[in-house]
């Protein structure tokens, strides 16, 4: 195994240890209560986690052949996304599904037992999605109200493009979780991230709204998307997400989505940077320099990476904001 300095999420430590009670009460706190045994009651496991609104993402490793009874956990979804090693599972339907490093998970439903044998090298990311962040993130989605529970198919391909979305879209949130000045920092750009994540896990898992989601997104005329733009062009100094700016059109956020690329040829988002690009600009050319400082301009307009903005901003530009401020 690598050294714990080089494994996912090392900054967000929960437990090192060979004890089966301590093993067995971390992963209790951080995801579910559940029954452990391993090979001569001994492990060697790390886990890593960290929690926030939408979702918890966790690195799991026993380093010894273990199993994990868990009862139904009724208002979560964890999706266990193999990254070494593999696991063997069941669950109290009937249905059986075995992982494999980067080639296949599991989603455990909120209303069924689950038993997972994992070999003795086995790693894990796992994801822990409330019911509520999730379903409502569906809805949101496909235009309408979802209020049951999601039933994926056990197994989670890795190997096709959606499930290879989901797996590098989970580790990028890793990375950048572990990087100092990364998203851990940055509580708007965690948000989205972690809202795209979470749209990756309903692409990648087939469930019974699959098709819903794969139907091409309905044709949306400009004038039903012209208040959108102008409460995005009204609010843009605010934590503006798609979610929001569906619901001010009473769509779906694909249904937006598809509608900025036909107007604009480019995402809601992508839209949205650009008027605070501009924004940024019509203030450093009015502003002092012996009083007003870049860094400041770009964070009250939802800059945070000052690289990133400032590559971005000459993009647009042609020029650096510090030249603009000069000027």
């Amino acid at each position: 195994m690598q050294s714990s300095a080089a494994l996912p999420l090392s900054r967000f430590p929960v437990v090192g240890t060979h004890s089966l009670e301590e093993a067995r009460d971390a992963v209790t706190r951080v995801y579910l209560a559940h029954d452990l045994t391993a090979d001569h009651d001994r492990v060697d496991m790390t886990l890593n986690a960290v929690a926030d609104h939408h979702l918890t993402l966790g690195y799991l490793t026993y380093q010894a052949a273990a199993e994990l009874t868990m009862p139904p956990t009724e208002d979560c979804y964890h999706v266990n996304l193999t990254t070494a090693g593999s696991t063997d599972a069941d669950r109290s339907d009937g249905a059986r599904a075995r992982t494999e490093a980067r080639r296949s998970g599991a989603v455990l439903n909120p209303l069924q037992r689950n038993t997972v044998r994992w070999s003795a090298d086995a790693e894990q990311l796992i994801l822990k999605i409330p019911r509520s962040s999730l379903e409502s993130h569906l809805g949101d989605l496909v235009g309408r109200s979802v209020a049951e529970v999601l039933d994926f198919d056990f197994g989670l391909d890795l190997t096709h493009a959606a499930g290879q979305s989901l797996l590098n879209s989970v580790e990028f949130l890793a990375r950048e979780l572990d990087r100092p000045g990364g998203l851990a920092d940055m509580p708007l750009a965690r948000e989205q991230l972690e809202a795209f994540v979470m749209t990756q896990v309903l692409h990648a898992g087939r469930h019974q709204f699959s098709d819903v989601l794969a139907a091409p997104a309905e044709a949306v005329r400009y004038g039903r998307l012209a208040p959108v733009v102008a409460f995005l062009e009204e609010h843009a100094d605010e934590p503006l997400t798609p979610q929001q700016l569906a619901r001010v059109g009473c769509m779906s956020v694909r249904t937006l989505h598809a509608a900025f690329q036909q107007q604009f040829g480019e995402s809601p988002m992508s839209y949205l940077r650009r008027v605070r690009l501009d924004r940024v600009r019509s203030e450093l050319v009015r502003s002092d320099p012996a009083t007003v400082r870049v860094t400041e301009v770009a964070m009250r307009w939802g800059f945070f990476h000052q690289s990133r903005f400032a590559q971005q901003y000459r993009d647009r530009f042609g020029e650096l904001p510090s030249a603009t401020l000069r000027h």
